[in-house]
């Protein structure tokens, strides 16, 4: 899944710090009084951390003892002032390269919790706006290195408890909330799944499933392989004021490609960023995960080719179009250029294949003899004839390049992987958008291969997890509209597993709130929002469920048709905690003007019944993403706005209202800001 990093975070300028100590080596004592269990005696030693079934996860309660993560060691203590006065403890784990950092508030401002973020890559230290929403939460903040898996942060977790209460001089209960998106939502559904007692709910968001890894990126390349010629008018169709028919102007072909991944969940809305959901800008063409599936499933590129059942066999229009495309060629080096070091960064060839095209192919290096070296890393520019090396490259293949060498191109793996999910039909119930892949009796229509790989990934990120919807806590889920990487039906699914696990108590433990105009990672194209305050709210939210009983906002009401989500166009009707924007031109999504004319703009902005109010609008003419902030007067749960502009220059536009609202109001703090927009299109002559 994509790395969900907030990319507006400033760095922190001028931190001051103040060295209060540092203890390099935990004595005996430490350790007994802050390790739980260690104070025990020798004839009630505290239990062990372990699986309830043999092969499980790791079942980890408040008392118990993870075998690996349990000598925690206090490497240092600071106080930072900056972004916020703050009690920083840093440490480890003796024995394992795993380390944590807990970030305390001032015991005036401290409320007893925290909150602790997770994410498969992130290191040990928080970052600022993480920190300064926790202090302004009343909680402290807590954070490791700890890479996959749930264990490592429940060992801090509970260790963060002790050290906090003795901080604070407090022995009243310490709530916890553990929160990751992408990746680390994985983390934070294994986490709540297969804990209990060490925290008291979860934020998963942008969840994805155990098949959405990696078939959510190689369907989105299936479509860029068929489709990158005709998604300029998929786009177009849409968009605000288009057709509305994504398969208008589609051959046979196109609309079958068009009609599968869409079932499969890929949102059509998402096709209006062509460029993000096709993966231009992704140096590894969508499939990079593509090395894990050679390691799973090291026969399956052969097997596409050669036996039947399998595109690269199949007597069909698609199957031509793979054919087309094979490429298995040596071209020959013509030039080699090196940096300072005498190292090469990129080769000159002779030719590329005339069908050289997407997929890239895997390179390797033959001597010119035509001897087999070794796989080179690097991508090849057709026009020209350009081969750069990236990546990891050994040193045994570096120092063999030479003029005269080969360059062999094939693309046997990238082709067959673009219909891997069709090889890949779910097991396990509950996997509707598989359903087209199955005959009437339930059996698959295509070869199935002999391992899942995505339940696979899955377990490893999840810490062997497996998805059971039963929650320990509560539990709000947070999911968008416009994700092309985590599709939007991943949350019902989910959903739909707590519902089966829970039963009735399921509306006391789980909410669900779906984002229009959001994607997976942060806003990268003028009509996306960021949805971090709504992250913020969510976890705010869940303090007050779990340490209150105070319900959160019911979950987003919606549709679910071919695996696409729909959401109602009234904000009470639809529910959730966005606000919902409706930009109007003359009563539609479109108008066609002569250059130089006027345009009204109207709108209309509701927060959802005990959301907040409106704190914010912004307008957008141009469509270019330069919002400009506009009065509309004092905040309101539903407010009427109206605004002109005139275009001089032809062209479409897309002009937007961004919205944005808060729960008590507050336009000031920047914090558990809620936004949405809605958007138009002008068209001038």
């Amino acid at each position: 899944m994509g790395f969900f990093k907030k990319s507006n975070i400033a760095a922190a300028v001028g931190q001051r710090t103040k060295l209060v100590g540092k203890l390099a080596v935990v004595t005996a004592m430490l350790s007994t009084l802050l390790v739980p269990g260690l104070g025990a005696s020798a004839e009630s030693p505290p239990p062990l951390c372990a699986s309830k079934v043999t092969g499980g996860p790791m079942w980890i309660t408040a008392d118990c003892v993870d075998p690996l993560y349990n000598k925690p060691v206090i490497d240092s203590e600071t106080v930072l002032t900056d972004p916020v006065p703050v009690h920083k403890v840093s440490g480890h784990f003796e024995g394992t390269d795993k380390k944590f950092n807990f970030y305390f508030p001032p015991k005036s401002q401290w409320q007893g919790r925290f909150y602790h973020y997770v994410y498969p890559l992130i290191n040990e230290n928080a970052e600022d706006n993480i920190i300064s929403f926790g202090a302004d939460s009343g909680a402290y903040t807590v954070q490791t290195n700890g890479g996959s898996g749930y264990r490592v942060e429940a060992a801090a977790a509970k260790f963060s408890k002790t050290v906090a209460a003795k901080y604070y001089g407090s022995s009243k209960k310490i709530y916890g909330y553990i929160w990751g998106g992408s990746g680390g939502s994985y983390m934070t559904i294994g986490a709540i799944e297969n804990a209990s007692g060490v925290w008291d709910g979860a934020v998963p968001f942008i969840p994805g499933t155990p098949t959405s890894i990696p078939h959510n990126f190689f369907i989105r390349g299936f479509a860029r392989f068929v489709l990158a010629d005709k998604a300029p008018q998929i786009a177009d169709a849409v968009s605000p004021g288009g057709s509305g028919d994504p398969y208008a102007g589609l051959n046979e072909v196109e609309r079958a490609v068009l009609k599968e991944v869409t079932k499969l969940g890929v949102p059509l809305r998402g096709w209006m960023d062509k460029r993000y959901i096709l993966g231009l800008g992704d140096p590894a063409g969508l499939l990079g995960f593509g090395s894990a599936i050679k390691s799973f499933d090291p026969s399956y590129a052969d097997d596409f080719w050669s036996k039947p059942g399998y595109l690269g066999t199949e007597h069909s229009a698609l199957g031509d179009l793979f054919r087309a495309a094979r490429v298995d060629q040596k071209v020959s080096i013509t030039q080699i250029t090196r940096n300072a070091a005498n190292e090469p960064t990129s080769l000159s060839v002779d030719e590329v294949p005339a069908n050289l095209k997407y997929p890239n192919p895997d390179f390797t290096l033959y001597a010119a003899d035509g001897s087999k070296i070794g796989a080179l890393n690097g991508s090849l520019d057709p026009a020209t004839l350009v081969f750069t090396l990236a990546g990891a490259n050994s040193d045994n293949v570096l120092n063999a390049i030479d003029t005269g060498a080969k360059l062999g191109m094939d693309n046997k793996w990238s082709l067959a992987l673009l219909s891997y999910h069709r090889h890949q039909v779910p097991k396990q119930s509950g996997f509707s958008a598989w359903d087209q892949f199955r005959a009437d009796d339930g059996t698959p229509l295509y070869p199935q291969r002999s391992v899942e790989a995505g339940p696979s990934i899955a377990r490893g990120v999840t810490g062997g997890g497996t998805y059971t919807g039963a929650v320990n806590g509560k539990v709000i889920v947070v999911t968008n509209l416009l994700d092309v990487d985590a599709y939007p039906w991943d949350g019902d699914w989910y959903s739909q597993r707590v519902k089966a696990a829970l039963g009735k108590s399921y509306n006391d433990n789980f909410r669900i709130w779906y984002n229009d105009y959001a994607d997976h990672v942060v806003p990268h194209n003028a009509f996306l929002v960021d949805y971090w305050g709504i992250l913020e709210q969510a976890l705010r939210d869940i303090s007050a469920w779990a340490e209150k009983g105070v319900a959160p906002a019911k979950s987003t009401r919606y549709d679910m048709i071919d695996n696409q989500i729909s959401v109602p166009a009234n904000a009470a009707v639809r529910q959730g905690i966005q606000p919902v924007v409706d930009l109007t031109v003359k009563g539609s999504d479109r108008i066609d003007i002569k250059a130089g004319q006027t345009v009204t703009f109207k709108a209309k902005i509701q927060v959802p019944p005990g959301a907040g109010k409106v704190v914010g609008t912004e307008w957008d003419f141009l469509g270019n993403g330069n919002f400009t902030t506009a009065k509309f007067g004092s905040p309101k749960q539903t407010v009427n706005v109206s605004m002109t502009f005139t275009y001089d220059k032809p062209g479409t536009y897309f002009p937007s209202l961004r919205a944005t609202a808060q729960r008590e109001g507050d336009a000031g703090t920047p914090f558990a800001k809620v936004p949405n927009l809605d958007r138009v299109r002008v068209v001038v002559q």
